[in-house]
């Protein structure tokens, strides 16, 4: 199994952003998706989840209006666009997959860099 994130930059302040994470392994379709993130002396936090089967999309509070998160089952990829990018935001953004089914699969992939500084 493999969650391999890229996409992680040093950006402006109001920049975009749009961070991947590949999958491998695991039947894809079967899983929720989600990206945490966790900052510099800060415990990890959700920062959305997409659910399967059309199941719909979650947000943060801080998220939500700037970042989108979004999945391509046939190609095992899971996406977060993040727009109007502040300070605050920098972190270690981490893909996870999570499955529940009478036992609970979680996979994390090893995280890509986001960098919000002027």
């Amino acid at each position: 199994v493999q969650l391999v994130e890229s996409g992680g930059d040093l950006v402006q302040p109001g920049g975009s952003l749009r961070l991947s994470c590949a999958a491998s392994g695991f039947t894809f379709s079967w899983y929720d998706m989600s990206w945490y993130r966790q900052a510099p002396g800060q415990t990890r936090e959700l920062v959305a989840r997409i659910r399967k089967s059309g199941g719909g999309a979650e947000y943060t509070d801080s998220a939500k209006g700037r970042f989108t998160i979004s999945r391509d089952d046939d190609k095992q990829m899971v996406y977060l666009q993040m727009n109007d990018l502040n300070p605050e935001d920098t972190a270690v953004y981490t893909c996870n997959a999570r499955r529940v089914y009478y036992t609970e699969w979680i996979y994390w992939g090893q995280g890509t860099l986001v960098i919000v500084s002027a």
